[in-house]
């Protein structure tokens, strides 16, 4: 049974690092660190993407990007959603809605929220109204509230795409 709309969960964390831009969304947001990872380190990006693939039963980041793999050295996770996009879309299926909650003390990331939104829709050719971006702390709680790194959930809405399309 094919069914039409399919849903997706992800969930990312990142230790933040020396000597590293902070990149979250796609955007470089100033902070005195940045987030350790095999790419960029891109917390939202990895989620959505983990999101989106579990929505269609694809595996996930690590199986279509491996960090055993050079060529994803310090890559930009745009590059990985769009690689993303293109598999779900190859499926028949395109981006409903994206709910995506960032745990996080600091930096704050309200000044950034709408740029966030706009990087992503460009990236996934969809309204920036189809993507919210939210930001909680933790409460000083866990390695989030003792600022040793970021935590990201996001939710996807996959819709088969119309046949006449």
């Amino acid at each position: 049974m094919k069914l039409n709309f399919r849903t997706g969960f992800g969930f990312d964390v990142h230790a933040f690092a020396e000597n590293r831009k902070l990149i979250i969304g796609g955007v470089e947001i100033p902070h005195d660190k940045g987030l350790e990872g095999h790419s960029d380190a891109d917390v939202l990006i990895h989620a959505i993407c983990d999101a989106m693939l579990g929505a269609l039963s694809l595996g996930d980041i690590g199986i279509h990007f491996p960090d055993t793999e050079v060529k994803w050295k310090n890559a930009d996770s745009s590059v990985l959603l769009k690689n993303v996009n293109e598999l779900i879309q190859a499926k028949g299926y395109e981006i409903g809605n994206l709910d995506c909650v960032l745990a996080m003390e600091k930096p704050k990331i309200s000044p950034y929220v709408d740029r966030m939104k706009n990087r992503i829709a460009e990236i996934l050719s969809v309204d920036s109204d189809q993507i919210s971006i939210k930001a909680t702390t933790t409460e000083k709680l866990g390695f989030v509230g003792r600022t040793e790194g970021v935590a990201c959930f996001a939710t996807v809405l996959l819709m088969q795409k119309d046949s006449n399309d």
